[in-house]
């Protein structure tokens, strides 16, 4: 297997609620594989994210679920796993991580924006020894690693840059209550599926 950027054509685990799964997610995820060699994206929604207990918009979990599975229907660059669902309680990242050590190292995506938030996350010291971050970067964004806590600077050697796309499932839920069209944003079936359930509505 070919060796790129420290991964040896591993599996590279993207996190997070996903309300819903869009366009940027998977154009940058993929890109970010892409440039650090990894076989593929394994797509993990959360059940209960830890930062969102009471959000009123947030879909349910099976919702979150199915959509990231039509999203990448088909294609072999992406998997999903419903690792979280199953569990009970918050949906922690580092019971994840866990879990998915049982069968060999781990690759975490996280997005440059989330740095300065991955410090309260739980467990958070024992996060950084249990798998290997990757910084996702938007095109010019900056970060002051200075301003960060000193056990997060060797991720400065983990930043890959992803392509310039600018959507959010915030854009798409807004457009939603509004009763304006999300064509585009997030693939077809996932649209569908939005409409059928009559989610973000309200």
């Amino acid at each position: 297997m070919s060796e790129q950027g420290g991964a040896t054509m591993a599996i590279l685990c993207f996190g997070g609620s996903f309300n819903p799964i869009h366009h940027g997610h998977l154009i940058c995820s993929r890109a970010v594989a892409e440039a650090g060699g990894y076989a593929k994206v394994l797509l993990i929604p959360s059940k209960q994210p830890p930062h969102k207990p009471d959000a009123a918009n947030l879909a349910a979990a099976e919702d979150r679920l199915a959509m990231c599975r039509l999203a990448v229907q088909g294609d072999h660059r992406f998997e999903v796993s419903d690792l979280e669902m199953k569990r009970t309680g918050p949906s922690y990242t580092i019971d994840t991580i866990r879990q998915l050590r049982a069968s060999g190292p781990v690759h975490w995506l996280v997005g440059a924006d989330m740095l300065l938030d991955l410090p309260r996350w739980h467990l958070y010291p024992q996060l950084l020894d249990e798998a290997r971050f990757v910084v996702m970067a938007r095109p010019g964004w900056t970060i002051d690693w200075k301003s960060l806590p000193a056990e997060l600077a060797v991720l400065e050697a983990n930043v890959i840059e992803a392509p310039p796309v600018d959507l959010s499932a915030t854009d798409i839920r807004h457009r939603m209550a509004a009763g304006l069209p999300i064509d585009y944003f997030t693939p077809p079936a996932v649209v569908r599926y939005i409409h059928d359930r009559g989610l973000y509505r309200t």
